[in-house]
């Protein structure tokens, strides 16, 4: 059974080279750990005029164990090999150890790292990983683990207080200071000052050609735990030989697919295998050079980049309440509406690279702020969301972990229904980054935008002090000059406003319900049957305990007429029983307008429409969603119904005009 054992990461409030002096005077043997008996030095190799060196000990432990386990074992000390990489340049000493001493039986691997801090150089980090994997070790396994992980635990935890001992024995002889590599000091400011904005794309591994450069780590990847630094380079490997047609991914790259596979190498290995051959298959890497905005795009799309973030992220707005999703679908056509993200993606990539060396930080992921002033009905055309269905599912498989954050503002009462749609089509860890702000004022409410966005930047149309050039539709400016890139030294940007689409520049009509609808099988399952028979009742009872939370449902009714409303009540309720044509408000206990009351008055719908609409469940309590076929029909009703509940902590504001909206085939779009 393999154990595993990570420490925290470990400042030390001392340089590098100071550090690095200290950790020397361990050996061969050092007070603090009397179970190191001696460590012999068996090769010892400088490189590079002495900036790195190379050292292997054998190490003598002794056994603190039971009496009763050194007699069944039959000794009272093992033997370690460690291995020491120092690289005086990077500023970085690794360490491996493993156990020479019943190697077949138990496999020990412990892995060290000092650092410099990322962020001061003047401190050092240090992490520690280990693993021990007992094979078969005279049966008595268990206790060999338990003794293990104890003895893990308390040589970590005395890692820090011998590097204190030895940097103050070595202050208690006068030595302060240890200079940096010689090499360092004859670079010029200005050299240097280029290395801080221009370190390489895809550095060399360290000498145990199992740890990237931390300089690098720091600059474009961030903070990695010493077993994702680990996977990182496995995966890399895999991908080292590139070719032309798949040249070999950087490393931003490799991590965003581990982190989507939750760091599993052959998950994250597959995804990445995929997404090579669909940028292959259709030519994604020339999309930035080759791509023409067809001009309905450049007068109608509502959205570009305008510069960014709080955290530095590009930032993206698209003003969906403007746009006329069903116009632009029947001028260019679902592929072409594809290929315009697909050009969005690849932008935000270059845009994060250049971030990254603007801010002196790893940016590798954009903002997006999505503005629904103007939602309606219109855009619940269903042939426009099973496009926006079909762009998800693409950019979810090939673009992974790029959204750093999703800002949904001045949402409407229809936005709910929209979410509760396309929500369940996107991955959950990016599902955690939408924030959404109902109201008119998503500026200056409590944590509203401008907690992750500076005011200045913040669009006057949302109440900022930044004027973006707002295209009209009768201006025809190239797309190149309306999206242009957050870095640029202006202050404006330009972010088309949208508008119909003019029916001359249509040139299919042949996208319609038929074609386009979505049924219960695109939904997984999600939605559920319900079959009743005149005057029969059908009521869906929700126990809320989230105030502020927000209720939203979407039905289809197949055949029949059907009365649809829904209730409050402060008391939890139970279902009526096997009485299908009685309402759970039928006892004699229930008064309507005194202990509950009708939230959504009756709305009669008819076949082949589909009814969407959430509500803001302000108190706890139940809520009812009660469905009735009339006593009148001459058949049984029946429907298609899906609900879900969106938490208050991910909507922030209020909704207004609670009423229910159809989506019929004569309101599909206007």
């Amino acid at each position: 059974m393999v154990q595993k054992y990570e420490s925290p990461v470990r400042i030390y409030k001392y340089p590098f080279e100071l550090v690095v002096a200290a950790y020397e005077r361990r050996f061969p043997t050092c007070p603090q750990m009397p179970i190191v008996l001696d460590c012999e030095i068996i090769e010892d190799t400088l490189y590079d005029n002495g900036a790195r060196r190379d050292t292997k000990r054998r190490c003598k432990i002794a056994v603190e164990a039971p009496y009763l386990i050194k007699k069944i074992i039959g000794v009272d000390v093992v033997f370690f090999i460690q291995k020491n990489f120092l690289d005086m340049k990077t500023r970085t000493l690794s360490i491996e150890a493993t156990n020479e001493s019943f190697a077949t039986r138990v496999e020990i691997f412990e892995k060290c790292r000092y650092y410099a801090h990322p962020e001061n150089p003047d401190w050092t980090c240090f992490d520690q990983t280990a693993t021990l994997d007992i094979k078969n070790f005279f049966g008595i396994e268990h206790s060999m683990e338990k003794m293990g992980m104890k003895q893990y635990t308390q040589t970590t935890l005395k890692g820090k207080e011998i590097i204190e001992y030895f940097v103050n024995e070595l202050k208690q002889e006068g030595i302060t200071h240890v200079d940096r590599w010689p090499a360092e000091q004859t670079v010029n400011s200005t050299t240097a000052t280029q290395a801080n904005t221009a370190l390489p794309e895809k550095p060399p591994l360290c000498r145990d050609n199992s740890i990237l450069d931390a300089d690098y780590i720091a600059k474009y990847l961030g903070q990695l735990t010493p077993l994702q630094e680990s996977k990182l380079v496995q995966l890399r490997k895999r991908f080292e030989h590139g070719t032309s047609e798949h040249p070999e991914p950087d490393y931003q790259t490799l991590l965003r697919f581990l982190r989507a596979r939750d760091f599993s190498i052959d998950k994250a290995t597959g995804m990445l295998q995929e997404s090579l051959q669909w940028r292959k298959e259709h030519r994604i890497d020339d999309i930035l050079s080759e791509y023409k905005t067809p001009a309905v795009v450049e007068k109608y799309f509502p959205g570009g980049w305008h510069h960014h973030d709080k955290d530095g992220r590009p930032l993206y707005i698209l003003r969906l309440g403007t746009m006329d999703v069903k116009g632009l679908l029947k001028s260019v056509g679902e592929d072409e509406l594809l290929k315009l993200t697909l050009h969005i993606c690849e932008e935000g990539l270059k845009l994060m690279k250049e971030a990254t060396k603007l801010f002196g930080k790893p940016i590798w992921n954009w903002c997006l702020l999505v503005d629904l002033d103007g939602l309606s009905m219109r855009h619940l055309w269903r042939p426009g969301v099973k496009a926006l269905l079909r762009i998800i599912e693409t950019v979810e498989k090939n673009y992974p972990e790029t959204m750093g954050r999703v800002l949904i503002v001045r949402a409407p009462r229809v936005f709910p229904v929209l979410w509760t749609i396309v929500s369940t089509f996107i991955d959950e860890n990016t599902r955690s980054k939408f924030l959404f702000f109902g109201g008119p004022d998503c500026m200056h409410a409590e944590d509203g935008i401008e907690q992750y966005i500076d005011t200045d930047k913040i669009p006057s149309f949302l109440g900022g002090s930044c004027s973006p050039s707002i295209l009209t539709v009768v201006e025809s400016i190239p797309a190149k000059l309306y999206t242009r890139c957050f870095l640029s030294a202006c202050h404006c940007t330009l972010i088309h406003e949208g508008g119909l689409v003019p029916k001359h520049l249509y040139k299919s009509e042949s996208i319609e319900e038929s074609n386009g609808a979505i049924h219960a099988h695109d939904h997984h399952g999600l939605y559920k049957a319900v079959d009743l028979k005149p005057g029969q009742l059908f009521e869906l009872l929700i126990r809320n305990t989230d105030p502020k939370s927000v209720l939203t449902w979407d039905f289809e009714v197949l055949k029949n007429d059907t009365l649809f409303a829904v209730y409050h009540t402060e008391k939890e309720l139970e279902p009526s029983g096997n009485d299908d044509f009685s309402s759970v408000f039928d006892a004699p206990d229930f008064k309507e307008g005194s202990n509950y009351k009708k939230i959504e008055q009756s709305v009669k719908c008819r076949p082949k429409e589909g009814v969407q609409g959430s509500h803001e469940m302000a108190s706890t309590g139940t809520y009812v969603l009660q469905w009735m076929c009339p006593p009148s029909c001459d058949g049984p009703a029946q429907l298609m119904y899906f609900h879900e509940i969106l938490s208050s902590a991910n909507y922030k504001g209020s909704m207004t005009s609670l009423q229910s909206g159809f989506s019929s085939n004569s309101l599909q779009s206007r």
